[in-house]
């Protein structure tokens, strides 16, 4: 567990100083699962921001072929890195430089971690709200689908920032959301579809997956935290004074600028 928390400050280290590093060093390297999450709390205790809530990174296929996973992984969205609706985000120390839609479920009760799996039914039953999101990731490595699962787990599942729509108003539980559609528009340059199957099929089904997951590891959801559950759509590249909108129809929109210069 050193060794964890030795790699947890090279990631903070990097994240603060909006550098890269080509990979951790072999000591310090996870080898499992388990160690990248040990390192992921470790760097939550450097950063002394604390935790707004939780991402899940690689939920699907395109996302995965992005970092080069072959399944999801969880991440810690630190303090500070929520964002209001239209805010403007920077692509300065950005390597990604992407933009991803997103169903983000707020937790009205806890989810505490248990022996037995949690269902979709019983997660979604201590859901409060539902909100649309857009994920900015971002990666402390220089080639992030090559250094593998466990590492970039290590590296909070490519966190950065999430702009965070108000909740929605429609009645979201009578949709079928793996059946929603929805567009993101990068303005004056194109446009680009998704729907909700594209997150593990559905994403009522990766928020109870990552309710497990972090079970798993002996952590619960607690009351008033968030989980975004991955890209609906293939990822939007962006570029300085791009302006973005994704729009889910009934559900509502979320948008965001970019800076219009590097450094901005």
């Amino acid at each position: 567990m050193d060794a964890m928390e030795e790699a947890a400050r090279l990631v903070r280290d990097n994240w603060t100083a909006g550098t890269a590093m080509e990979d951790l060093p072999a000591a310090l390297k996870p080898a499992t699962r388990t160690e990248g999450y040990a390192a992921q709390a470790a760097l939550e205790r450097l950063s002394g921001r604390g935790r707004a809530g939780w991402k899940i990174a690689a939920t699907s296929a395109a996302g995965q072929l992005h970092i080069g996973v072959d399944g999801p992984l969880a991440g810690r969205i630190l303090g500070g890195a929520v964002l209001p609706d239209g805010a403007t985000v920077s692509l300065a120390t950005n390597r990604m430089r992407v933009a991803e839609p997103e169903f983000a479920f707020r937790f009205g009760e806890a989810v505490p971690p248990r022996a037995e799996p949690w269902t979709v039914e019983e997660v979604l039953a201590r859901v409060g709200s539902l909100h649309l999101a857009i994920e900015v990731p971002d990666s402390r490595f220089l080639d992030f689908a090559r250094v593998g699962g466990p590492t970039l787990i290590a590296d909070d599942a490519c966190s950065r920032e999430i702009v965070l729509g108000g909740a929605v108003a429609a009645d979201w539980r009578a949709l079928d959301l793996s059946a929603h559609a929805m567009e993101g528009t990068v303005a004056r340059r194109y446009a680009r579809e998704g729907r909700g199957a594209n997150v593990l099929g559905d994403p009522r089904i990766a928020l109870a997956w990552c309710a497990n997951e972090l079970s798993a590891l002996g952590i619960g959801l607690a009351a008033g935290e968030f989980v975004t559950t991955g890209t609906c759509a293939v990822p939007l590249e962006l570029e300085p004074g791009d302006r973005v909108r994704m729009d889910f129809g009934a559900l509502g929109a979320v948008s965001l600028a970019v800076a219009p210069e590097d450094g901005a």
